[in-house]
């Protein structure tokens, strides 16, 4: 069956390919603010159990990377994002049971979890998939605009899913929430069949993924370390919001996705003109000042404020470092490497749920006393989310002069 979107242009199928990924990616970001909510209050679970529900989603990431990087590049990135389409709609369906059973809190939490694991994979796929399909489209030159684009249209979707499935939360329940959320990346499958696929590249020598994320470890731990402060917003800022009784939480998604969508959209191209780990640098920097307004935040204003400089620093910097990857792998390793790239992201996800255990003495206000009614100092624990971009920026300061080889 021939494509009805063949002979379209490169640029044309790269806007398609980010508007599918756009919709599709609302099924995640509409789970994130509600998620929480939906553990800590309807399920009277405590703030660490929220804090593992979010991200447990990351542990399957993790677990599968390196095969989705693998898969991506022998089978096609075409099948692979389907795949990871179908998993987000399965993941949302598992979920919605845990509207139907809130009456055994306990069996409700680990089917959520379950859930959660299977939009984990789809993530895992879908991430990796569709970079390796955009700068196979467009050729590696412009690998920093593809990351550009897919970029602007996963937090688009942040910026949007946010409120979206705050507002479901609130006239719906969580079974309503997941419903609606089930039937969007259905609608990205439909729409991914339409575009024709890439083959997939075999070579006569296929290294494990363990030496390639070797090859490009510190890569990794820059976009690991940068990733904390959003894992941080994603699993507890609705939680904030809801603790000093301040409303419009799902915005705090939405000003962190505007920034990062605005950054991509107005200078994508920059790593590509003037050097990645410069942009990265600055970004971090931003992105820690951005955590830091959060963090002592004394009204909405000031934490939406936040949010959105965390957006405007992460943005470049996901880009920035994955061109340094595509531009020092072999092209039939690139769906790898960039899977190991992404698995840095995925850790410092992880990190929600020590976040949470600490959430009763501070991170993001959930302020507890000790009996001596002492505070918990949590204000200061909680700029590690900010203070972890420093590092980062170490290391691309590192790699920055290293010449090259």
């Amino acid at each position: 069956m021939v494509s009805p979107l063949k002979g379209r242009s490169r640029t044309f199928r790269l806007y398609y390919l980010s508007i599918i990924l756009f919709v599709s990616y609302l099924c995640v970001a509409m789970s994130l603010p509600v998620v929480p909510l939906e553990v800590s209050g309807t399920l009277g679970m405590s703030n660490a159990w929220a804090g593992f529900a979010v991200g447990i989603v990351f542990l399957a990431t993790i677990l599968s990377r390196g095969r989705a990087g693998i898969f991506a590049d022998q089978g096609g990135a075409k099948r692979v994002a389907m795949i990871g389409l179908g998993c987000y709609a399965g993941g949302a369906l598992v979920s919605l049971v845990v509207g139907l059973l809130s009456a055994t809190p306990e069996l409700s939490f680990w089917v959520l979890v379950a859930g959660r694991l299977v939009i984990g994979l789809g993530e895992n796929f879908v991430g990796v998939a569709l970079n390796t399909w955009g700068i196979e489209i467009t050729g590696p030159e412009q690998s920093g605009r593809v990351m550009a684009f897919v970029g602007a249209a996963l937090y688009g979707g942040f910026a949007a899913g946010g409120p979206l499935g705050i507002a479901l939360f609130d006239h719906w329940g969580f079974a309503g929430t997941m419903a609606v959320a089930a039937v969007l990346p259905i609608i990205g499958i439909g729409g991914l069949m339409l575009l024709p696929g890439v083959a997939g590249k075999t070579a006569a020598e296929q290294p494990s993924f363990w030496k390639v994320l070797d090859t490009i470890k510190t890569h990794g731990a820059i976009v690991g370390l940068q990733g904390i402060g959003f894992a941080a917003i994603g699993a507890f800022f609705s939680l904030f919001f809801h603790d000093q009784d301040w409303v419009g939480a799902g915005f705090g998604l939405t000003a962190f996705g505007v920034g990062f969508v605005l950054v991509r959209i107005l200078f994508g191209g920059l790593p590509d003109r003037i050097g990645s780990l410069r942009v990265a640098i600055v970004s971090l920097i931003v992105e820690m000042v951005g955590q830091c307004l959060i963090w002592f935040s004394p009204e909405p204003a000031f934490a939406f404020v936040g949010a959105f400089m965390t957006g405007l620093g992460c943005s470049p910097v996901f880009p920035g470092v994955g061109r340094e990857v595509v531009r020092i792998v072999p092209p039939h390793l690139r769906g790898t490497a960039l899977g190991g790239r992404i698995l840095g992201v995925s850790g410092s996800c992880l990190r929600s749920y020590r976040a949470g255990r600490r959430s009763a003495c501070g991170p993001y206000g959930l302020q507890e006393r000790f009996p001596d009614g002492l505070d918990c100092g949590g204000a200061r624990r909680a700029c590690r989310g900010g203070t972890s971009a420093l590092p980062s920026a170490c290391l691309c300061l590192s790699l920055e002069r290293v010449p090259d080889a």
